[in-house]
């Protein structure tokens, strides 16, 4: 299943719906959300859906399926779980301050929706500007 395209980009939702996805979404758009990754098998793979590129344009849907900002991918990487730097979880600002924090909470996160996460599990890195706020 692939994400809809919506305003002639395609689309991206951060967190699950509910009150995660609208604490992330008020993160981007008070400037300290930059990065956001995924797992490369689940998030992609299973998904059918390509991985972001540099340059790219995304919609931001919110809870309502609402296009609400605009990213562009700044830079895209794919990282083993062990091997996430410090660099991105904070410009993720989930409020991890490092490498071993993001592993934590993240390995919380999605064994929580029983994903299988190891040391070698692949990790899609996104890093992106806010360029367009439509709120």
């Amino acid at each position: 299943m692939t994400f809809p395209i919506v305003n002639g980009l395609r689309s991206i939702e951060f967190g699950n719906p509910g009150e995660s996805r609208d604490k992330l979404i008020s993160f981007i758009l008070d400037g300290n959300k930059r990065a956001t990754g995924g797992t490369l098998q689940w998030d992609y793979v299973a998904e059918n859906e390509p991985i972001e590129v540099v340059g790219e344009k995304l919609a931001v849907l919110d809870n309502h399926n609402r296009h609400v900002a605009t990213i562009q991918a700044t830079r895209v990487e794919v990282k083993r779980f062990a091997d996430v730097p410090d660099e991105f979880a904070l410009a993720e600002a989930e409020g991890d301050l490092n490498g071993d924090d993001f592993r934590e909470s993240h390995l919380a996160f999605w064994s929580k929706l029983g994903l299988v996460i190891t040391d070698e599990t692949e990790i899609v890195l996104v890093y992106f500007d806010l360029i367009e706020d439509l709120r």
